[in-house]
């Protein structure tokens, strides 16, 4: 019976070593779990993103040819598609025919308005000429007036003869009359002055409006050689053609969506990661990438930036929280992880495809 109790008591303090062991084994194991998950921040809610480009056209039109077909590696300014640049070609001759018979007219203007200073020229000439003239009948009649007077208070003393006295007075009639009509032919002159200046002012007018009208048909012309020019498609970007939904003969629209360029060059990592795992992530931080379709294969990167708002803020239904339904939700801040230039040289990651990210907080 000792045998059996002292066996029994070794067997219990056996199970009660083996207990407490279990135990520390398993608290440090969860400390060692704890203390890593809260130096590395971990998400499986994270894809590969990058620039996407959709490619359309400007005008509208008849494609004539498509240069390119999917998954096809393109550089930026290759062309990609044509449209029938007929009717755009019509548009330009025929815009530039109109800029030319404007420019023709503004030369003709032009001319006009020489022709008409030249003439204001000459009846300004005239206008001093009459303006001369009148100043000197004004000035022999004067002399005339005095003659006529001396002759006549001569002729009262019976000092001259009569017929002395009618020719002087003669001659002072005459002057007066050559004083009127210089007068009115110095009015005429001036009026001539006037309305040519008149006359100028209106084609000057006239050209400034040919002018505008020149602007506008310049404004024509280049409009039409832009949307000729846009009647060809290039590469905005270097990448591979997605989704190419054209063929040659087809009636496009402007604005229509006809294929997308990926450019693999620099993509990015967006994550969405819980808000209560950002506490301590910061600009700049190494994060470490698993990608499910490369499970032997480690990528790296840093942190970029936090968005600004959750993910739940910009959906197309954003949360009413004052509607009285209110139900709390953890919600995801995306965060964007650069790769670094050399984790993925051969251009192994294609968007949308599902990565781990592991930011590393110390």
């Amino acid at each position: 019976m000792d045998e059996i109790k002292a066996s029994n008591g070794n067997r219990k303090k056996i199970a009660a070593a083996v207990f407490a062991l279990i135990i520390a084994v398993g608290a440090v194991t969860l400390y060692a779990y704890l203390s890593y998950k809260a130096v590395h921040i971990t998400t499986d809610d994270a894809y590969v993103d990058g620039d996407k480009y959709i490619v359309s056209t400007k005008v509208p039109g008849t494609v004539k040819a498509v240069h390119v077909g999917d998954n096809m590696f393109v550089k930026k300014g290759d062309l990609m598609l044509e449209i029938d640049p007929a009717d755009y070609d019509v548009k330009v001759v025929d815009a530039s025919s109109g800029l030319v018979r404007e420019r023709a007219r503004l030369t003709e203007a032009g001319e006009a308005v020489k022709t008409a200073e030249k003439k204001l020229d000459e009846l300004r000439a005239k206008t001093d000429a009459a303006r001369a003239t009148l100043e000197l009948n004004e000035t022999r009649l004067k002399q005339a007036e005095v003659d006529a007077k001396r002759s006549e208070n001569l002729f009262a003393k019976n000092v001259i003869s009569k017929e002395r006295f009618e020719k002087t007075d003669t001659v002072y009639q005459s002057a007066i009359a050559e004083v009127k009509a210089a007068r009115e032919k110095l009015k005429e002159a001036l009026a001539g002055s006037e309305s040519q200046k008149a006359f100028i002012r209106q084609v000057v007018s006239g050209l400034e409006s040919q002018q505008a009208l020149i602007r506008q048909k310049d404004a024509v012309l280049r409009g039409a050689e832009l949307s000729y020019g846009y009647t060809r498609v290039y590469a905005p970007a270097d990448g591979y053609v997605t989704k190419k939904s054209v063929q040659p003969g087809e009636q496009i629209q402007a604005g229509q969506p006809l294929m997308a360029l990926v450019a693999l060059g620099a993509p990015w990592i967006t994550a969405n990661y819980k808000e209560n795992q950002l506490e301590k992530v910061r600009q700049g931080q190494k994060v470490s990438i698993k990608v499910d379709m490369y499970p032997g294969r480690a990528f790296s990167g840093r942190v970029d930036s936090i968005m600004a708002g959750t993910g739940a803020v910009f959906s197309l239904f954003p949360p009413e929280n004052a509607a009285g339904n209110y139900v709390k939700v953890v919600q995801r801040i995306p965060v964007k992880i650069m790769l670094d230039n050399n984790s993925d040289p051969g251009h192994l990651l294609r968007l949308g495809m599902s990565v781990e990210p592991t930011i590393l907080i110390q």
